[in-house]
């Protein structure tokens, strides 16, 4: 329960409040203060990181958090020298400051917890805070501050909410209430009512839930500027650890996403960083040695794309070499001697466990890891990774999610007497199985319109032996550039499909992602698009090289 005082005012409410604003404050300050060594003169950039630990200081003695309301107060008057031009700005205090800011990462949800006093540690860093106040700085390298990961409290996640959303679904909320009423009194006239009204009411009633539904998905959609950005502290504390120079820009910070996406795409982005940083952009002296700018570039991007939303990392670095993952693939027998790999595949090469081109274990790379923890992430969320560049000129991936993990709109189709789903978004056309040339065997390449494209036959796919179809259909797949044909017995139309997760009792099944409940009360399956797209064109190259081995 809450504790209120004699105010009627909720403390623990404050509190949940002052915590969210404090991580959303310090995150601005880290952005801030990179952009502050690049750029010394800015005022503005300035007068933002005082503003952030004012107000700081400001609600944590409010609320009666002494320890954090003195160590910003500190931080203060080091920052009051440097707005004054008393102190210059340099690398080693812009880390010292960097340090602050992660202090009072844990500092201030361990004083909200009721550990209201400095640690060891903390009150070292503050004895260097007041030496810089003071005009008598110990001299550092110019290292940068380890980042470190807030302290989360034990509280329910919050989600800020625009008002007039509320409004429109409080009053959504009303007016299925009243549409209900009428409903159930046309239904209790039973053999009198009309029916002409009843179906009238259904629509109407089906109109306005489908109406709260949107705008419950709306409220769940939050853009990805802020979780980018944190990623501007990670760029410059990686690369300076490791000798070299990099900033990222930003593009498209006011795309939205769910919230449940933003959350577990972190960790796949700070991989993909992290080893932009390493396998790809390279030493200042090297770069000017090659024409580039000192200092590399990182892009973060996100933009919409029918119906999902893309991400991509692209650095401008060093680039993919081919030969040298081939070479690697080989050493470790991913791929034979003489097989031969379209560019899409020896970039996809990069992604498998256990899989790095890096000479010597580091803290960031060599172990194999990273890139596969991407992939296996990106799957759990129903997207897809790809990779493309040149060896010397960058390189880009891809990341395809779909917008929302809760609702999706479907495709169902049947085989042998079982329904299944297909996400609408990945639907690209359906075809008449016999024209499209696809022969009764499990897999192989059907032409469409003078394209070959691969296809699985469901059925043999998952080994299922119910009734067959009057007719086949062939429902053509896309995932990026890619197309795939997936042959059932019947197209059954479109759905909208409430995500259920397998459970424990089905962990992992290939080609299935999740589940869902169909009107009629039974359980159809939620195909894995990725897998099965991948599972198409891996069996049509195997017959590719087949048969060119027999030709041979």
């Amino acid at each position: 329960m809450s504790d209120a005082d004699d105010f009627g005012i909720d403390r623990d409410a404050l509190l949940t409040v002052f915590l969210a604003e404090t991580e959303e404050g310090l995150t601005a300050m880290d952005e801030s203060l990179v952009r502050l060594e690049t750029v010394p003169g800015d005022e503005e950039v300035l007068n933002r990181i005082f503003r952030v630990a004012h107000t700081l200081k400001g609600n944590a003695a409010t609320l009666g958090l002494a320890a954090p309301a003195d160590f910003a107060h500190h931080l203060e008057d080091l920052l009051d020298r440097v707005r004054a031009r008393t102190l210059a700005v340099t690398s080693p205090l812009i880390s010292l400051l960097l340090e602050a800011a992660d202090a009072l990462r844990v500092l201030v949800p361990a004083a909200a917890a009721g550990e209201d006093e400095l640690r060891p540690e903390q009150q070292a860093l503050l004895d260097r805070l007041d030496r810089y106040v003071l005009g008598a700085p110990a001299e550092e390298p110019a290292a940068p501050a380890a980042s470190v990961q807030p302290i989360v409290p034990s509280q329910a996640k919050t989600l800020r909410v625009d008002v007039a959303r509320l409004d429109r679904m409080l009053n959504l909320s009303g007016e299925i209430s009243i549409s209900r009423g009428r409903l159930s009194a046309l239904m209790e006239a039973g053999p009198e009512a009309d029916a002409v009204e009843v179906v009238d009411a259904l629509r109407e009633l089906d109109a306005l839930f489908l109406d709260l539904q949107e705008q419950i998905t709306k409220v769940r959609m939050v853009p990805v500027g802020p979780t980018f950005r944190r990623f501007v502290r990670t760029v410059r504390d990686v690369a300076a650890a490791h000798g070299k120079e990099a900033h990222l820009v930003v593009e498209g910070e006011g795309v939205e996403v769910d919230t449940s996406i933003i959350e577990m795409i972190r960790d796949p982005l700070t991989h993909l960083i992290r080893n932009a940083l390493d396998h790809g952009i390279e030493s200042p002296e090297v770069r000017a040695a090659q024409g580039k700018p000192r200092a590399g570039c990182i892009t973060l991007r996100a933009r919409h794309e029918a119906g999902r939303i893309v991400i991509q990392v692209s650095d401008d670095g060093a680039g993919l070499s081919r030969e040298r993952i081939l070479a690697r693939a080989r050493a470790i027998g991913r791929v034979a001697a003489g097989e031969r790999l379209a560019d899409a595949d020896v970039y996809r090469l990069i992604f498998e466990p256990g899989f790095s081109t890096a000479a010597a274990v580091t803290d960031m790379s060599g172990r194999g890891i990273g890139l596969d923890v991407v992939r296996r992430n990106v799957d759990a969320l129903r997207g897809t990774v790809s990779v493309e560049g040149r060896e010397g000129r960058g390189a880009t991936v891809t990341i395809r999610l779909p917008l929302t993990l809760a609702i999706i709109r479907g495709f169902l189709v049947g085989v042998a007497g079982q329904t299944y789903v297909v996400p609408l978004e990945s639907v690209s056309e359906c075809v008449d199985g016999s024209i499209a040339g696809a022969s009764a065997e499990g897999s192989g390449v059907l032409s469409l319109r003078g394209e070959a494209i691969p296809y699985l036959r469901l059925r043999r796919t998952f080994a299922l032996e119910g009734p067959a179809g009057e007719r086949e259909c062939v429902v053509v797949l896309r995932s990026g550039e890619a197309r795939s044909g997936l042959v059932v017995d019947a197209l059954l139309g479109e759905c909208e499909a409430v995500i259920k997760p397998l459970g424990r009792l089905l962990p992992g099944l290939p080609g299935i992602a999740s589940a869902t409940i169909l009107a009629s009360g039974h359980v159809a399956l939620i195909l894995d698009i990725a897998t099965l797209l991948e599972e198409a064109s891996s069996r049509a190259r195997q017959a590719a090289e087949g048969s060119a081995e027999i030709a041979s």
